[in-house]
């Protein structure tokens, strides 16, 4: 299907006063909408609940713009914080209680998994309101031709360096691995570069580089979870590329992002791959003038490496009894001016397209990076059979730290996302 009839469908299908009726349990849940007729606004609640992310430095954004939709409409909101990656299971745990959020926080991939189990309800928004978003971010956040998530930033990620250690970014892998080889010293916890190389999101890029996937897809994009190329010749190549960086001591096990952060944020660090969420502590670290921003390195052959992308946003719980409302609360928080507001408390980049294409974001180098990477990204599959990948290819990894042969471990991996997939249609 062409992308504009596509997005039209979504525009059509999202306007006001769309009535939940598709999912599991819906018709058991607070279909408070059910008996308005289209253009009138339902009764106002007395207060809405929101799970943000478990972030410190938002939490001063997130009362003013919340104190902003009381002062606008008189509903009280009350803010939780939860760990993104978290919120998932706990609507499913709170929401039949009645003690879940009307509005919560996760990545475009997520939604899949959370229509299967009827756990969210479609954005209640009319076209003028969500004209102002990048049409790639309302696909993201779209599933099976309905919006599920009023988008609110857009991630890749890319390789950051520090220029008083690695003074021009590496064109390629090989240039990187000589940048590993020439800084490391792993005994003085000092490296030439570092990434989260047991963590499947980062390193999707050397996994498919010669020509690992995730699910297949056919020539209008729709996945075929049936077809999974995480064990072929081109993945287990990436594994082993990825296993030599261990066994040579350019990258420690068990590093993660804490470790990785507080690593460059010392100058210890070369380069490491990360996303536009770490731009602001590296600046207060290591200063503006010293943090370069670059697309990850090509392969030898010069092919760029296809970094994962996602889109990060507000859901609307199936369990809310004032679904509308909670559809406003999500399109407040994240419309124009308060999208500006939170790229300055974040450092993320809004889904917003007026704040993308002003001259905050584009006259900003370390934002030009991202967004030449952007050319190579690949949104994250949304389907439900997603969130069965990511536990197995986590554990694979974690073997392939410790020495275990790539091709039998990601055999194992995918023959268990297989059985995850078969036991979830069920």
């Amino acid at each position: 299907m062409k992308k504009a009839t596509w997005l039209s469908m979504i525009l059509l299908t999202a306007m006001i006063f769309i009535l939940a009726a598709c999912g599991p349990d819906r018709e058991e849940t607070g279909a408070d909408e059910a008996d308005v007729s289209e253009g009138e606004e339902p009764e106002k609640p007395e207060s809405l609940k929101v799970w943000v992310n478990d972030d410190d430095n938002q939490k001063e954004f997130y009362e003013e713009v919340t104190e902003e939709f009381t002062e606008e409409t008189g509903i009280s909101v009350e803010i939780e914080h939860h760990p993104m990656d978290e919120q998932l299971d706990k609507v499913s745990l709170d929401g039949p209680s009645g003690n879940g959020p009307d509005l919560f926080y996760q990545p475009h991939d997520m939604i899949g998994e959370a229509n299967l189990q009827g756990l969210v309800s479609p954005i209640q928004a009319d076209e003028e309101q969500l004209s102002i978003y990048e049409d790639s971010a309302i696909e993201a956040m779209s599933y099976e031709g309905e919006l599920y998530g009023v988008p609110d930033v857009t991630e890749t990620y890319a390789l950051l360096y520090n220029k008083e250690l690695v003074e021009e970014a590496p064109e390629t892998i090989s240039d990187l691995e000589e940048i590993a080889e020439e800084l490391t010293d792993a005994s003085n916890e000092e490296y030439g570069f570092l990434m989260e190389a047991a963590n499947f999101y980062y390193t999707y890029p050397f996994m498919t580089a010669e020509g690992g996937y995730v699910f297949n897809q056919d020539e209008d994009g729709t996945y075929d979870s049936s077809d999974i190329g995480l064990a072929n010749e081109g993945a287990v190549e990436g594994a082993e590329m990825i296993q030599s960086w261990y066994q040579n001591d350019y990258i420690p096990k068990g590093i993660n992002d804490d470790i990785l952060n507080g690593l460059f944020e010392d100058g210890k660090v070369g380069a490491v791959i990360n996303g536009t969420w770490a731009v602001k502590d590296y600046v207060k670290a290591i200063g503006s003038e010293n943090l370069g921003v670059a697309p990850l390195p090509t392969t030898d052959d010069g092919d760029p490496l296809n970094s994962f992308s996602g889109v990060k946003g507000w859901l609307v719980s199936n369990y809310s009894e004032d679904k509308y409302w909670a559809s406003q609360l999500g399109l407040h928080i994240t419309n124009t001016e308060n999208a500006k507001k939170y790229h300055e408390a974040s450092g993320q980049i809004p889904a917003v397209t007026e704040v993308v294409e002003s001259d905050v974001l584009q006259e900003n180098e370390h934002f030009n990076g991202f967004a030449e990477q952007t050319q190579y990204a690949e949104p994250m599959p949304n389907i439900p059979e997603m969130a069965q990948v990511w536990e197995p290819m986590g554990d694979a990894h974690e073997y392939i730290a410790d020495g275990n042969d790539p091709e039998e471990v990601l055999n194992e991996a995918v023959e268990e996302i297989q059985a995850e997939i078969e036991m979830q249609a069920k």
